[in-house]
């Protein structure tokens, strides 16, 4: 069964997340076969990503989905993995070129160096006209050097716009999407880092993160994906007190539906709609996420845009 593991490190201000995906990954794999066969490249990056969302949806306990993004100028066009405040989760990819055997993210998305990571911050009770709040990095560090890796892209993100130290071990196969993550908390008197360095108690609570993250650093891949909560987070820090809570159980869940597809043929407009209808006979939308198809014919559509006039103030029909 997946499971999110949230821990606190007792003494320090650290804390840590460790999050497998089973059923749940191996659900949404099946449902984005139904909407075609991607690479294995392209499914461990996604099944990375998931993983990622879960656990940053879990660390800001924001009411609202958290929308992961990378986009750019490889083979793979778009990725995406959503997570809602329940931990449901789920992705997809645009894929438009063909993908090299073992690409790795520069080769998949950053190849002449213009990929960017959005994330998304929608909330469930946004006002209109109100926008959600969206971050965005590019995929290169400080140093402008290309970051092979989705967890180094979101390390780097977390600390520009959270300022907040963070490690993140992520890994993904057909069976299995998992991560860690380790956090710096914020101190309180840390106002700045000549205070930090004044005070040796904060010195040693920042040796105290160190240590951890460098911890978490030699996790393997194999690890990550074959070892239980229990057995990995005891190989990890069996030196250190942890408080555990009761773990949450994340799952593959997708919000489309045949009346969000409806709205968005209402927005296409009667025209365009009907001349879908007339050159194949009907209109087919298929769900980027998880693959199901919904079909409309010139009756559905006819109905559709009747009812949706109705429902206009002031219309008025004559039977």
């Amino acid at each position: 069964m997946s499971e999110l593991h949230k821990f606190l490190f007792d003494g320090l201000p650290v804390r840590g997340m460790l999050v497998r995906l089973t059923e749940g990954w191996t659900e949404a794999l099946r449902r984005r076969e139904t909407a075609g066969a991607q690479p294995a490249e392209v499914r461990a990056l996604l099944g990375e990503m998931a993983a990622a969302a879960v656990l940053m949806q879990a660390n800001i306990k924001f009411n609202g989905a958290l929308v992961l993004q990378i986009f750019g100028d490889g083979p793979v066009k778009l990725a995406v993995a959503e997570a809602q405040p329940d931990l449901s989760f789920r992705c997809t990819a645009k894929v438009v070129g063909e993908v090299p055997a073992g690409a790795r993210l520069e080769a998949l998305l950053n190849v002449h160096g213009n990929g960017r990571c959005a994330i998304t911050l929608d909330p469930q009770e946004r006002l209109p006209g109100r926008q959600p709040y969206q971050g965005v990095v590019p995929l290169h560090g400080d140093r402008r050097e290309p970051l092979q890796q989705v967890s180094a892209v979101l390390e780097h993100y977390m600390l520009q716009s959270e300022q907040l130290d963070t490690r993140l071990v992520l890994a993904a196969d057909d069976q299995v999407a998992a991560g860690l993550l380790i956090q710096r908390l914020p101190v309180q008197g840390a106002a700045n880092l000549e205070a930090a360095e004044r005070n040796e108690d904060l010195i040693g609570l920042s040796e105290g993160y160190n240590r951890i993250a460098l911890l978490a650093g030699t996790l393997t891949r194999e690890e990550l994906l074959s070892l239980d909560a229990q057995t990995l987070l005891h190989r990890l820090f069996w030196e250190e007190r942890l408080t555990r809570y009761e773990p949450l159980q994340p799952r593959f869940a997708c919000r489309c539906s045949r009346e969000r597809v409806r709205g968005m043929l209402l927005g296409l407009g009667r025209a365009e709609s009907e001349g879908l209808i007339a050159e194949r006979g009907l209109v087919e939308v298929g769900c980027d996420f998880c693959g199901l198809q919904y079909r409309f014919d010139a009756v559905d559509v006819g109905e559709m845009f009747t009812s949706a006039h109705r429902q206009q103030p002031g219309s008025s029909s004559v039977n």
